[in-house]
């Protein structure tokens, strides 16, 4: 009867067992419903099928045992205020000691003289065997029609008042209700796929019937969340693109002409990544490509030239930067250019507001309610700003590519207002050019930029010498301190990047204060250093940076939001406190803030960690200079979540998938796309389209 009156949709407490207490406990792991219960994943499945006597175990194997408890008790430990419950378990060949950690109810649910199996790994402490924190149940379960276990036991992610037999019990109840779950997925997909259906996959990923149904459980699941995924991508793409843009034909002799003039070389990716852009520009669809490229690399002239294309088709630029530091070091790149092609430009933040006179070649103070009116009657042609260029007062006459540096930085309703504003004298949508100093793997990029076409700048320009990386131990602080006087006393300068303690303004901003200190007082009372965090204002910041700019300041001291990108060539040394602190990609971008002018520049990370893997971690940063093998390198180690951010990645969405099986992440891919050019209305799925809907407004980034 039960199966009649309630649904998947059904509130927990429908189920056997689940009183106030219950629902409670399961309301805090964000189960509400039966269906929520289902798409609660194991994160782990232990097989109890292998049963070795205790005289065979060795240390460090993963094994299961069949044994009597003999005693077990619970020990108070002041050390780090644990408690510790200790069991002694037999079988006919010996005795072994079990131990687990803060979990004191244990005395009361395993029971002396009954026979378990335990399912963990062995240690060797103290000169004996101690099986570790295992999963347990008692034996005679394992003889029992429809025991609670199998072969494989699957393990969840449980809170304190919720034992993990209580999870399985009413999982088991929740699967009452599985043949009500719909298939979403068009037929010809999992044929294609070779995918079992996702009946079958919620059943085997809880209580797989064996290795390969569990094995085929994850690959559907796993294909599910990476198809929905891309899925979503594919159609804002198609809807994207169904818009009309403005044509920017290639004015070939202009481009050849600026290419010329160009104190260096352009490196190949360069020049590629030109070529890809500009022969987007002349599809009358809207271009949607994102320009990734290594610290330093050469993006912002690469997305120069293509504004200064587009300045010649009569038609309008926009140049975004995340911060005020970063729009005035563009402007200064896009006006050298600018200069000696007569293209009219101009820079708009909160405090800066400046144009360069195309007939004259000099840059101008302007008022802003000027500006805003040429930039309206369509005077400028490349427009350099932050955010203040998304005003609700700032018109344009006929915008026609926008260009976002750091895009992860920008939210997406200020992007889409920026595409909106476009609009506003105009029908038509304009391209879209983001650029991104972060290195991301290509498995990765594949992912989280679905609805993107990319250009990847993967060489850096010639002669640009190598940063010499160096791990710096507690034993020698003072030999590098004294490199870095010699250093400064040369005439270059030093920025010092604090530890991000964690994600809070006020801490991390007390761990610059104090660096600040003691680098002032005790360490260089004799040099003149700075302090930059987050919490200063615009104008403090600006007058800051610049001093640091002009040599004013020998040392920069920072929190971790010193702005990418920022170029002060005379600095050559970035020394970052607490550097096992960071992933390798934020440590690699670190660095790339020295190393932009003609003296060899040096990276020192201190560290006071005595940990090996750290070690080993900080000097594959000392061996490697590419960013993209140390992104790739991070992901391994630290996975997309941490590797990104939730927040930026979207990545907690993701329950099951991962994301470094790069067959599934091209084959979902490949299967949203086609599905897209077959059927962009999804009118031959149903179920899926309804799926979809719920994605609608949700942005994976």
């Amino acid at each position: 009867m039960k199966k009649e009156k309630n649904s998947l949709n059904s509130q927990i407490n429908c189920l056997k067992g689940v009183g106030f207490k219950y629902y409670n406990l399961l309301f805090s792991l964000g189960i509400e419903t039966i269906r929520d219960l289902l798409f609660y994943f194991p994160f782990r499945w232990d097989n109890f099928s292998n049963v070795k006597k205790i005289a065979q175990i060795k240390p460090n194997e993963k094994i299961t045992i069949l044994g009597q408890i003999v005693e077990i008790k619970n020990i108070r430990s002041f050390y780090k205020k644990l408690t510790i419950t200790e069991a002694l378990v037999k079988d006919e060949t010996g005795n072994l000691k079990v131990v687990w950690f803060n979990q004191p109810f244990l005395t009361q649910n395993l029971i002396k003289g009954a026979k378990y199996r335990l399912n963990g790994k062995i240690k060797y402490s103290k000169n004996q065997l101690i099986l570790q924190s295992p999963s347990y149940e008692k034996a005679k379960s394992f003889q029992a029609k429809n025991s609670d276990f199998d072969q494989l036991i699957p393990i969840y992610s449980i809170t304190k008042g919720l034992t993990p037999k209580m999870l399985r019990y009413l999982i088991r109840q929740a699967l009452e209700y599985i043949d009500q779950l719909n298939e979403y997925l068009p037929k010809e997909i999992i044929k294609n796929q070779k995918l079992i259906s996702n009946v079958e996959a919620i059943k085997n990923i809880h209580f797989p019937q064996n290795f390969e149904m569990l094995k085929k459980a994850k690959k559907r699941l796993v294909f599910d969340e990476l198809f929905i995924f891309q899925l979503n991508y594919q159609l804002k793409k198609y809807s994207f693109r169904k818009n009309k843009s403005p044509k920017i034909s290639k004015k070939i002799p202009y481009i050849k002409k600026i290419l010329k003039n160009l104190p260096f070389s352009l490196t190949n990716d360069q020049k590629i990544a030109i070529w890809e852009i500009i022969n987007d520009l002349e599809k009358n669809s809207p271009m949607n490509r994102l320009l990734e490229g290594d610290v330093g690399s050469g993006k912002t002239i690469v997305a120069t030239i293509c504004a200064l294309n587009t300045a010649q088709n009569n038609y309008q630029s926009v140049l975004m930067a995340p911060t005020e530091i970063l729009a005035k070091q563009h402007f200064e790149q896009v006006t050298k250019l600018a200069k000696k092609h007569q293209s009219a430009c101009a820079i708009l933040t909160r405090s800066l507001t400046k144009i360069l006179n195309s007939k004259t070649g000099k840059i101008e103070k302007i008022k802003k309610d000027q500006l805003k009116k040429l930039i309206k009657k369509g005077g400028i042609k490349i427009i350099v700003g932050t955010h203040s260029i998304i005003q609700k007062d700032v018109e344009f006459k006929n915008l026609a590519l926008n260009i976002i540096d750091e895009q992860h930085r920008f939210g997406v309703m200020q992007r889409s207002f920026l595409t909106q504003k476009s609009q506003g004298n105009q029908k038509s949508t304009p391209h879209l050019l983001s650029m991104t100093a972060t290195p991301i793997p290509r498995t990765l990029s594949l992912t989280i930029f679905g609805d993107l076409d990319i250009s990847i700048i993967n060489q850096l320009p010639k002669g640009r010498k190598k940063i010499i990386t160096k791990i710096i131990p507690p034993d020698k602080r003072t030999d590098a301190y004294e490199f870095i006087r010699n250093q400064i006393e040369k005439g270059r300068q030093v920025f010092v990047i604090c530890p991000l303690i964690e994600e809070s303004e006020v801490l991390n901003t007390k761990a610059a204060e104090k660096e600040y200190e003691k680098l002032n007082k005790q360490i260089f009372p004799d040099l003149k250093i700075g302090l930059l965090h987050g919490k200063l204002k615009p104008k403090e910041k600006e007058k800051l940076m610049r001093n640091f700019s002009k040599n004013k300041i020998s040392i920069l001291v920072s929190t971790s939001v010193v702005e990418v990108g920022v170029d002060v060539p005379n600095a050559s040394i970035m020394m970052i406190e607490g550097a096992e602190r960071f992933g390798l990609s934020q440590l690699h971008q670190f660095r790339g803030r020295v190393g932009r002018g003609k003296y060899q520049s040096y990276c020192f990370l201190f560290t006071e960690s005595p940990s090996s893997k750290t070690a080993q971690r900080l000097k594959y940063l000392e061996k490697t200079q590419n960013g993209f093998k140390l992104a790739q390198k991070d992901l391994d180690l630290r996975g997309p979540g941490e590797f990104l951010g939730h927040k930026q990645s979207g990545f907690s969405f993701f329950a099951i998938a991962s994301l470094k099986d790069i067959n599934l992440i091209k084959a979902s891919r490949q299967e949203a796309q086609n599905l897209v050019e077959k059927d962009p209305d999804l009118k031959t799925c149903p179920i899926l389209k309804k799926k979809m809907e719920k994605f609608k407004d949700v942005h994976f980034e």
